[in-house]
């Protein structure tokens, strides 16, 4: 009787040392869980294609997420929902507990990334700007013409691509690749150009939706008052109608390319290029910028005005003149404050 109580109290004493320490774990992991592991503003945080349980504590411990000797394998086996691991880049934030780490990594909701390009930028710009931008794969560059044309989906008979992307303001998650960017934005130029090629007004002097696209440009490059772009969209197909020449100062400047350095004269005006508007008959060769909606829109919808002139008037804006010689005392007028 006696070994038979002693037995029951051993096991009654083990079970409870057990309990004790099941319930000591069970504390701990718990504060594991809950522990607030995210001290800084943001972070990021780039969980690799087929991460497991074991390289996601390494991953964790490498970040200062988690502490060697933690008991996360445990954390997992209790919590199973805590252990599906997607790849990709996570954006953390401040207050973040290990749970929400890891429910965020489980959900798949990688960090978004934006990249903005104004509307009159020029693709050079864009180059300039793809180098700059955060966790973005630049490998346009690396690509000759045809291939990069191909990657994109660009028409065979499209040979020069300024003017063809839509500038907006594109989100992207981390990896993505310029290319995939240009991509997106030549789909939604092409969507909008065609849909107001087709809306267009009927007595247009262009011979194609790409002569629109080049006009818009030039609108684009000329005034940035969205309720002047219709006027000067005015001037120029008047001026087309009339064969006169456009007579443009972007196009000039983006036919001396590098070697505008900020000021444009006689000498510039009177230089060929088959840019030079004032040297060459009708649009030039191709778009000078990447055009906004309201510029295309302006392009297929000039206002109907007998307008052939227009000068900056000091404010912002633009003077629009019928005759020459209206222009040439609104061109006076705005010396006369440049003077002042």
């Amino acid at each position: 009787m006696k070994i038979k109580k002693i037995v029951w109290i051993v096991f009654f004493a083990l079970l409870i040392s057990l309990g004790a320490v099941a319930l000591y774990m069970m504390q701990h992991i718990r504060g594991l869980e809950e522990n607030i592991v995210v001290k800084q503003d943001e972070m990021l945080l780039t969980v690799p294609a087929g991460t497991g349980r074991v390289a996601m504590e390494q991953l964790l411990i490498k970040n200062n997420l988690l502490n060697e000797g933690d008991y996360f394998q445990v954390l997992l086996k209790v919590k199973p929902e805590l252990s599906q691991f997607k790849a990709g880049t996570y954006r953390l934030t401040k207050g973040m507990t290990l749970r929400d780490v890891l429910l965020l990594i489980k959900s798949g909701k990688e960090a978004q990334f934006s990249i903005r390009f104004i509307e009159g930028s020029r693709l050079k710009d864009w180059q300039a700007i793809f180098e700059q931008a955060p966790q973005l794969t630049a490998i346009a560059h690396t690509m000759d013409s045809d291939k990069l044309r191909q990657e994109i989906g660009i028409k065979p008979e499209i040979s020069n691509l300024e003017g063809w992307f839509a500038p907006d303001t594109y989100h992207y998650t981390a990896g993505t690749t310029d290319v995939a960017i240009l991509k997106r934005a030549y789909q939604q130029m092409e969507k909008t150009l065609e849909e107001e090629w087709i809306k267009r007004d009927s007595d247009l002097p262009y011979k194609s939706a790409y002569e629109m696209l080049i006009m818009a440009s030039i609108i684009e490059k000329e005034t940035g008052i969205d309720a002047e772009r219709t006027k000067v969209a005015s001037v120029f197909v008047n001026r087309l109608k009339t064969n006169m020449r456009l007579q443009t100062d972007p196009t000039v400047i983006y036919g001396l390319g590098d070697k505008y350095r900020g000021t444009i004269y006689r000498s510039d005006l009177n230089g060929y290029t088959p840019y030079n508007t004032y040297q060459i008959d009708g649009l030039p060769p191709t778009p000078i910028a990447m055009p906004s909606v309201a510029s295309i829109r302006a392009a297929a919808h000039p206002a109907d005005t007998r307008y052939f002139y227009f000068v900056a008037d000091g404010t912002g804006g633009h003077k629009f003149s019928t005759t020459l010689n209206e222009h040439n005392k609104a061109v006076a007028q705005y010396r006369r404050l440049q003077q002042r």
